[in-house]
């Protein structure tokens, strides 16, 4: 599998791939901060996630991929770095904001940094069609945080931080997925480092959160695990796609084309998460996705 993805790097047939992987990342993604934000405690759900991926990913990073060259180990402790400070961002954001609120500021405002990373660190350069796509992206995006500012009433006193943090969260997405990009385009392997990543990656929120774990009644901790399995397994394929994307082909298309997990997003806190979105907030949505639909088009 690795000679492959390695064989139809940078070729129109990874092209394609990549933005199969980066529409799948979208639909996962969506999923994956649905399972998040839930009835939940979103840090023991982000701790329960992590925890299990990493436990799952253990044997694969030790008994089945090649080891990292000595080089990787740097890189590894700085994307662990970054990941978490986007953990502990996000999950503030969404102790203080509905899901779908939060969730559409973080992923679509994600892509401009994105590109602008792609741009410096990676020499990518997007057309004038292409940043007419970002525009579209980003209006949608301030619109409906206005929107937000003027009509949500749950939860309206935290609404404004929620916002905030919802905008860092969101420039950590870029810092990681750049930095990520980097990482997997530098391992012999992509599968080595999407293995060990994962199970460094699951060590940090089960222990800052071990004091919660101890408070919690004991009837919640058998769902709990049951959402961190599911979660692990959405979070092996959204990452997963996400970063093979980004190997395959450019860094900021793949990142702009993932943030239509907005629509899906909206689709998921109404049918399961009971959150009203109404036809204007879906509408805004809508825009954020078809800014990076146009982004694609144009490229």
């Amino acid at each position: 599998m690795s000679q492959l993805i390695t064989s139809i790097e940078g070729t129109e047939t990874g092209h394609h791939v990549a933005l199969a992987l980066a529409l799948l990342a979208a639909v996962l993604h969506a999923c994956f901060g649905a399972l998040q934000k839930g009835r939940h405690d979103p840090w023991l759900s982000r701790a329960s996630i992590d925890g299990c991926y990493g436990l799952m990913a253990a044997p694969v990073a030790l008994l089945v991929v090649p080891w990292p060259a000595p080089q990787m180990w740097p890189i590894f402790a700085t994307a662990i770095v970054i990941q978490t400070c986007y953990k502990l961002l996000q999950a503030s954001a969404y102790q203080r904001g509905a899901y779908t609120v939060v969730y559409p500021v973080v992923r679509g405002t994600a892509p401009l940094f994105a590109v602008i990373g792609a741009t410096i660190f990676f020499a990518e350069h997007f057309t004038m069609g292409q940043w007419a796509g970002v525009a579209l992206l980003v209006s949608g995006i301030f619109g409906l945080a206005l929107y937000n500012l003027r009509h949500v009433d749950v939860g309206r006193e935290t609404l404004v931080p929620a916002l905030g943090l919802a905008v860092a969260t969101g420039a950590f997405v870029a810092l990681y997925t750049t930095y990520d990009a980097y990482g997997i385009r530098t391992a012999a392997d992509p599968f080595t480092f999407l293995a060990w990543f994962f199970m460094f990656d699951g060590i940090f929120m089960p222990l800052y959160t071990r004091r919660r774990w101890a408070a919690l009644p004991s009837s919640d901790l058998l769902p709990l695990l049951r959402r961190g399995v599911v979660g692990g397994l959405v979070a092996f394929a959204s990452f997963g796609s996400i970063m093979m994307a980004t190997r395959l082909d450019k860094v900021g298309e793949a990142a702009v084309l993932r943030e239509t997990s907005t629509v899906f997003a909206a689709l998921i806190g109404w049918l399961f998460l009971r959150e009203t979105v109404g036809p204007r907030r879906t509408l805004l949505m809508a825009l954020i996705a078809t800014g990076a639909v146009v982004v694609e088009l144009a490229g």
